[in-house]
């Protein structure tokens, strides 16, 4: 069964904000997905992992952010624990798959 992820694109709004141009940026994240990765935190605990394991779903706006922050997490050299642990420093455990310890 293939599941669709319902994540919309990122939006780059402009505005004036005294004299200068600001770019804010977001991203829709769907409801549903919040509740599937809550069901699947809980689910985690009473499950044996295979070879691989869901740890979380992150979202782009996310991910964009931390490479600004020189925290990319693409480059795929970042370990799982330090992604976790970030997550957990920006209270947002809500995209975590997983309550199990990594």
């Amino acid at each position: 069964m293939t599941k669709k992820i319902d994540l919309i694109g990122i939006n780059n709004d402009f505005e004036e904000q005294a004299g200068s141009l600001v770019r804010r940026d977001s991203q829709y994240i769907a409801p549903s997905l919040l509740d599937e990765l809550k069901d699947k935190r809980h689910e985690s605990a009473s499950q044996r992992e295979g070879e691989f394991m869901h740890v979380a779903t992150i979202p782009t706006i996310i991910i964009e952010k931390w490479q600004k922050e020189g925290f990319d997490i693409m480059a795929g050299k970042v370990p799982f624990k330090d992604i976790i642990k970030k997550l957990k420093e920006e209270n947002l455990e809500g995209f975590m798959a997983t309550d199990k310890s990594i």
